[in-house]
């Protein structure tokens, strides 16, 4: 893929927080991080226009509450066209991970999420929402 310069003018203040933040990102270069600025708009527009997506929902939850597993199992069950594969991670004695990978319709990702977090017992619910990449170069 051919590459174009362009210019870029900021405050020189805004440069030196930018430049901060890539050295704490460990960014080998200020293009490599525009591009990434660029590509998680992109992404964030493909779920506002309702694009299919792609993403993941972790779920941590106590081991022992053996109704919450079958609870959440079941609403898997119910959304199984969007759930590309599930994993069921033992994180200690007491806690477990659940990792869903999704893709879908975002409004529909979203009402799964919203399903699973809401289910007592979960102690922790995160969606990490992300792209099929199709349209992303």
């Amino acid at each position: 893929m051919a590459l174009v310069r362009f210019g870029v003018c900021l405050e020189k203040e805004l440069l030196r927080q930018f430049d901060q933040c890539l050295k704490e990102k460990s960014y080998t270069s200020r293009s490599e991080a525009l591009r990434d600025l660029v590509r998680q708009d992109l992404v964030k527009k493909e779920w506002q226009e309702g694009r299919e997506v792609a993403g993941a929902v972790n779920l941590i939850y106590g081991h022992h509450k053996r109704e919450l597993l079958n609870k959440i199992t079941d609403i898997q069950h119910d959304f199984q066209k969007l759930i590309i594969s599930t994993q069921h991670i033992h994180l200690d004695h007491n806690n477990c991970l659940e990792i869903v990978a999704l893709r879908g319709k975002p409004k529909e990702v979203q009402k799964l999420f919203d399903t699973l977090k809401s289910i007592k017992g979960v102690k922790h619910a995160a969606l990490s929402m992300s792209t099929t990449g199709k349209d992303i170069k």
